[in-house]
């Protein structure tokens, strides 16, 4: 199977960007527009979570061997706590467990004015790769 770019998936069709990646932490920004509202204009809160669990799953990677594992979201949670209709995101993971099969990220998503718009807690599960994915 042919790794894709992340323009090429759900990071470029929502305009995520990377700001930092770090071993345990992971800072990204995602717009707040048309790729990213629910029908009266506000922010998606699916949205939301999926920043968060790309957040962490891209933290996971860092910390993994890639060539012998693979990660994958396992549990995600999230409240929403502010409504946003206009501008950016910018959501903040850091490990707050690291495990051999799990890890748990704490992601807290704020806005320009450092405002909290949503906090998450979302487990990855670390499975070894099988040999055709190697």
């Amino acid at each position: 199977m042919e790794t894709k770019k992340p323009e090429e998936t759900l990071i470029g069709l929502l305009g995520m960007e990377f700001v930092e990646i770090s071993k345990g932490k992971v800072v990204m920004t995602m717009p707040v527009d048309e790729r990213t509202y629910q029908p009266l204009g506000f922010l998606h809160g699916g949205a939301s979570v999926a920043l968060a669990e790309t957040a962490a799953s891209i933290g996971t990677a860092h910390l993994i061997d890639l060539e012998k594992e693979i990660c994958f979201g396992l549990e995600i949670n999230a409240n929403h706590i502010k409504s946003k209709r206009e501008g950016i995101v910018t959501a903040t993971a850091e490990v707050v467990h690291q495990g051999k099969t799990t890890m748990v990220w704490d992601i807290r998503m704020k806005d320009e004015e450092e405002n909290l718009i949503c906090i998450s807690r979302c487990t990855m599960a670390v499975v070894p790769k099988k040999s055709k994915e190697k």
